[in-house]
């Protein structure tokens, strides 16, 4: 009699490391599942938040330099500078009708192929007044340490 209840715990506890088993791996596979998900997502993150950021870059240079005639003195296409070489820049231009303000879209795009991915913010710019050019920043003299 005592053999056949302690082979029928061994039955139950059997089933209920075999369930306890399976419930493990489930659970396993949903959070290295997710882990992945949440990598890729920061990544994505991380990619938008640096294309705002040189979108916002190319938007102050035309803010600096004026809508007027930045497409005649600088380039209005491109790669970004190092560390966002893998990022290109794009900036159109819209005249205003007399003197009205410049509509400028700028657009950055990274990737390749398929996971090519592009941003673009359209604004206002009104041109720059006077007939100023843009002044030399460099310093007279260089700085020395003592």
């Amino acid at each position: 009699m005592v053999s056949r209840v302690i082979r029928d715990r061994a039955g139950v506890v059997l089933v209920d490391v075999l369930v306890a088993t399976v419930l493990l791996g489930v659970a396993l596979t949903a959070l290295i599942s997710m882990t992945g998900r949440a990598l890729a997502s920061q990544r994505q993150g991380e990619q938008m938040q640096a294309a705002a950021m040189l979108i916002e870059e190319q938007l102050n240079l035309v803010l600096a330099r004026g809508p007027d005639s930045y497409a005649s003195r600088f380039p209005v296409e491109g790669s970004c500078d190092a560390p966002f070489g893998e990022y290109r820049y794009k900036l159109e231009f819209t005249e205003g009708q007399g003197g009205d303000a410049y509509r400028v879209v700028a657009t950055v795009s990274w990737g390749t192929g398929a996971r090519a991915r592009s941003e673009s913010v359209e604004t206002m710019v009104a041109p720059r007044l006077g007939d100023e050019p843009d002044p030399d920043r460099r310093p007279g003299q260089a700085a020395v340490r003592p």
